[in-house]
């Protein structure tokens, strides 16, 4: 079933996701060679609480940490530990937050110290193919002109867009209806409407689409051992443009 979100309910999730940026300002500001992820987890869940919210991950069917640091060749879901950074690292970072009963959630990836010219091509074609999925999210369009967005840039550039994990629908749930993938054909699926919210969420690798979880049940890699970036907006449908949550109008 979709919800649709009144003017009222999308002025909260826009504070909610306001609070999920801010936090991620400050993971980002924070990375550094020898930086241990654990810190980057405490941290998450210290600057959430100071702004009136509750990490939405940690303790979701079992996920054992505030926020997902997934770093190089991991997609999603890693777990933050005694792991430590070094330069060159490419570091996705994904969070999530409760706030006045409704989620926010966004991800971004980012380098520790600069990133080499295969990285920076990589962080700047996911970023891109996410604004192209936003900009579809108008109404009357359908999910997967969204999904087809993503996809044509994304392999355009010889990337590869993964398929076993995907977008979704936010409100009073952290996982809703519709999925919204990053793949597929344009016109199918749901209509979108307004009051429709979507984390639109593409996750590009350099190499294989395939991907594999280790023995912790949680951390999702890439099959070849290539790099991964993913880019994240919670985003609602209106009847103008679209509005990327806690940042305004894309």
């Amino acid at each position: 079933m979709i919800h649709l979100k009144s003017a009222q309910e999308i002025r909260i999730m826009d504070r909610a996701n306001r609070i999920v940026l801010e936090v991620l300002d400050a993971l980002e500001a924070a990375l550094a060679p020898g930086l241990p992820l654990r810190e980057l987890d405490r941290m998450a869940a210290a600057l959430c609480a100071e702004r009136g919210g509750r990490p939405a991950f940690k303790g979701y069917h079992g996920y054992p940490a505030s926020v997902c640091v997934s770093v190089n060749d991991e997609v999603v879901h890693g777990i933050p530990a005694d792991r430590r950074l070094a330069t060159g690292d490419l570091v996705s970072l994904d969070f999530g937050v409760l706030y006045e009963g409704y989620y926010g959630d966004a991800a971004r990836t980012c380098c520790v110290g600069e990133p080499d010219a295969d990285a920076r091509r990589l962080l700047a074609v996911t970023r891109e193919s996410l604004l192209r999925g936003i900009a579809q999210a108008r109404p009357g369009n359908r999910v997967s002109d969204i999904s087809h967005a993503v996809q044509s840039w994304v392999e355009a550039h010889g990337f590869s867009v993964v398929r076993d994990y995907v977008g979704h629908g936010i409100g009073r749930a952290l996982h809703e209806e519709p999925q919204v993938p990053n793949f597929g054909e344009p016109g199918r699926g749901q209509r979108l409407q307004p009051g429709m919210v979507l984390a639109i969420e593409p996750m590009v690798n350099e190499g294989t689409a395939d991907v594999s979880v280790d023995g912790d049940g949680w951390t999702v890699r890439t099959a070849d051992g290539r790099r991964s970036a993913h880019f994240e907006y919670s985003v609602a449908v209106t009847p103008a443009d679209p509005l990327v949550l806690g940042v305004g109008a894309a």
